[in-house]
């Protein structure tokens, strides 16, 4: 049998998430986005968690508590079927919009929720192919750049 670089399930890329409440993050994960975990979280002695995977569409995140480390927000984009429902269920399980639904130039659909733990998520989905020529004669329509504009121009996360 041979050996791949990569395992099975896995790919190039595999992101971590550090933070003071991974049980917690997990949760919100498994309820806003449909993740699953893969085995059991390592425990350690104290119940901070070691290690834990877990699968959200066809990848992989990695996350673990540091607790005496200063806070390290992750940022991830999640390809979504309907970033509209996505946006929604995460709403549900305790996110924060920072970006609502935006149609890009590029044939994206986009919108950023802020979780309660610090991190901040892109839901994308594709729902336009748009070849060179359109794209580029979008970059001068003002729906999309004031739909650059106001993506780019929100915050990390929302004012409380």
């Amino acid at each position: 049998m041979s050996v791949t670089p990569i395992p099975d399930g896995y790919h190039a890329v595999t992101p971590w998430i550090l933070g003071q409440d991974t049980a917690g993050l997990m949760k919100f994960l498994a309820a806003a986005f449909g993740a699953e975990e893969l085995f059991p979280p390592v425990v350690d002695e104290h119940g901070r968690i070691g290690h834990a995977e877990m699968r959200i569409g066809d990848s992989v995140v990695m996350m673990f508590d540091r607790p005496d480390w200063p806070p390290t927000p992750a940022f991830l984009r999640l390809y979504v079927p309907d970033v509209e429902e996505a946006l929604k269920n995460a709403i549900a399980a305790g996110g924060t919009v920072v970006t609502e639904p935006t149609h890009m130039f590029w044939g994206d659909m986009v919108a950023r929720v802020h979780d309660p733990y610090g991190n901040l998520y892109w839901l994308h989905s594709r729902i336009e192919i748009v070849d060179e020529e359109e794209m580029n004669r979008r970059f001068g329509d003002p729906k999309f750049v004031d739909a650059m504009n106001y993506v780019q121009g929100s915050l990390f996360k929302p004012a409380v």
